[in-house]
């Protein structure tokens, strides 16, 4: 085979070099695959050249992507054509590896194989190539044939090239011992580029699996908070594109990179990581008075006691002497009035509506009353624990609870911050562990302001904020409605609560109404006028 003038090796070795720098710095498998055949096909000045890849069972070679100046073919790669050319398999029906082709002998045994002509050679099956070139009206003479392994050993691909052209006659010649040298120094540099960005991705999707699995474990323990976990992302994403598609106002400076969204998507799959701590019966807390099961059935029975006592009293009078229409009266309002307070309790334990300071002294009034036990002991009718829960405020959880439920922020971050975040996720702590704050600084954990929060976080906050107004899956409430969402999320723009230029954003974009769509029941869109809007100025 004819040598290369030193000249021209010299060249090649420059290009080698370039091209070691420039495959180190790809993070873009395809554009690295594509730009490692095409090196290829320029340093052996070929016709011709095919990138095989191995299939996912690694039973075949599939094609990954061709290329053919003489024909004008190019499909794979960035071209987007597909490529319908069949496989080449690597086993025979018996398992064994095969090698009548030179594509799968080269991968099986990881030699190279550099033939003349082919139309002169003997030893394997060229029928595809054949079957190629009277397909096309096309001339296969010689074939390069370079595997490329990692640095275990393991297949990562086949380089063929083919028809080496004469430099000057323009004639097809057959591939030199140089080329085949530079191919496969390419083809152990390319190989390494390739495991290395495989490598990436596989810890990438090992993250993103062990993300998914805390909230997977999240869903296990509470479906309504696995949901969130998953739809707090959604909405985060939604409205952080809109942010970066805005070109006026104060957040038109914002921008992100891919590697940004992966940032923040990750931050926001774990913004509630820490609730994987907190207790069920407090994150499931469907009425005031729900521990383990809900104690409101437990007053029901105290109320039966009085309603018995009551009788027997009346029973007692009457076998006395006493008026019995007098004493039935008397007992009826007694009954009624017992009625009216379980009915009363049952409707605070909700928790639901707002508690008005006259309902909570109603409650006060009804836990003086006094019953006797089984035990036979007279005391209050309920206990101090039951009428601080009974009048709680707003929501089902007590003081103690919600400081509780506050704590897996804390937790959440704690966890976040322990972890060797590389470089580019560094600021996933800071994003997830953000969400909690206000812009006025009387948020938690840290109490951070507006200032001190990066957009990213200010974003999920919003996001986290409407998601939990509107879900229609919270065993304390009814999802709300939308119009009622945004009159909320509006006023808390106007108190400090969140950021008002991404309210503006929300709004103005219509993420509401397109996430709405995607993640509220229809019964729950109403009819919006964003001029109606608090905070907002159309």
């Amino acid at each position: 085979m004819p040598s290369l003038h030193p000249a021209r090796v010299a060249q090649r070795l420059e290009q080698l070099t370039e091209v070691a720098v420039e495959l180190g710095n790809c993070a873009d498998v395809d554009a690295l695959l594509e730009r490692i055949l095409r090196v290829a096909k320029g340093m052996t000045r070929a016709d011709g050249a095919t990138l095989y890849r191995p299939t996912r069972d690694r039973a075949s070679l599939g094609f990954s992507l061709s290329i053919n100046d003489s024909l004008g073919l190019y499909h794979g790669g960035a071209s987007g054509a597909p490529i319908d050319f069949p496989g080449v398999p690597l086993f025979d029906a018996a398992g064994k590896a095969t090698d009548d082709s030179v594509a799968a002998f080269a991968a099986n045994f990881g030699k190279s194989v550099n033939i003349a002509d082919v139309y002169q050679a003997d030893g394997f099956n060229f029928s595809g190539m054949r079957a190629f070139d009277a397909a096309f009206g096309y001339r296969t003479e010689s074939i390069l044939t370079v595997p490329m392994a990692d640095h275990q050993g393991e297949l990562v691909g086949v380089l063929q090239m083919i028809n080496a052209l004469d430099a000057d006659s323009g004639a097809v010649v057959a591939f030199s011992d140089t080329d085949q040298r530079f191919i496969e120094a390419l083809a152990a540099q390319a190989a390494l580029a390739i495991t290395r960005q495989q490598l990436v991705l596989q810890l990438e999707e090992l993250l993103e699996s062990v993300v998914n699995l805390i909230n997977l474990g999240l869903d296990e323990k509470s479906p309504y908070t696995g949901r969130h976990c998953q739809l707090v992302p959604e909405l985060t994403m939604m409205l952080a594109e809109a942010v970066h598609a805005t070109t006026t106002g104060p957040m038109a400076h914002f921008r992100m990179t891919d590697a940004d969204r992966k940032e923040l998507r990750l931050a926001s799959l774990l913004h509630d990581c820490g609730k994987i701590t907190t207790p069920v019966h407090v994150v499931d807390k469907a009425t005031k008075l729900e521990t383990i099961f809900d104690r409101i059935h437990m007053i029901d029975q105290r109320f039966e006691v009085l309603l018995r006592d009551c009788e027997i009293a009346a029973l007692r009078e009457k076998c006395a002497g006493a008026d019995a229409a007098a004493v039935n009266a008397r007992l009826a309002g007694e009954q009624a009035a017992l009625r009216a307070e379980r009915e009363f309790l049952r409707h605070a334990n909700n928790g639901s509506e707002g508690m008005s300071p006259d309902d909570q002294q109603r409650v006060r009034a009804i836990a003086r009353r006094r019953w006797v036990g089984p035990d036979g002991v007279e005391r209050d009718f309920l206990s101090a624990e039951e009428v601080d829960n009974l009048t709680i405020r707003f929501g089902t959880l007590n003081e103690a609870e919600r400081k509780i439920i506050n704590n897996h922020i804390v937790v959440s971050i704690r966890m976040l911050e322990s972890l060797p975040w590389p470089k580019h996720l560094k600021n996933v702590p800071e994003y997830a562990g953000g969400h909690h704050e206000r812009m006025d600084g009387k948020g938690y954990p840290r109490g951070l302001t507006r200032d001190q929060m990066s957009v990213q976080a200010r974003v999920m906050a919003i996001a986290d904020i409407f998601e939990a107004l509107t879900a229609r899956d919270r065993p304390y409430k009814k999802g709300k409605m939308l119009s009622e969402s945004l009159r909320i999320l509006g006023n808390f723009a106007l108190n400090g609560h969140i950021d008002p230029d991404l309210f503006d954003i929300f709004i103005r974009s219509r993420v509401y109404l397109d996430a709405a769509h995607r993640n509220m029941d229809p019964r729950q869109i109403d009819a919006v006028d964003p001029a109606l809007i608090p905070g907002y100025r159309p």
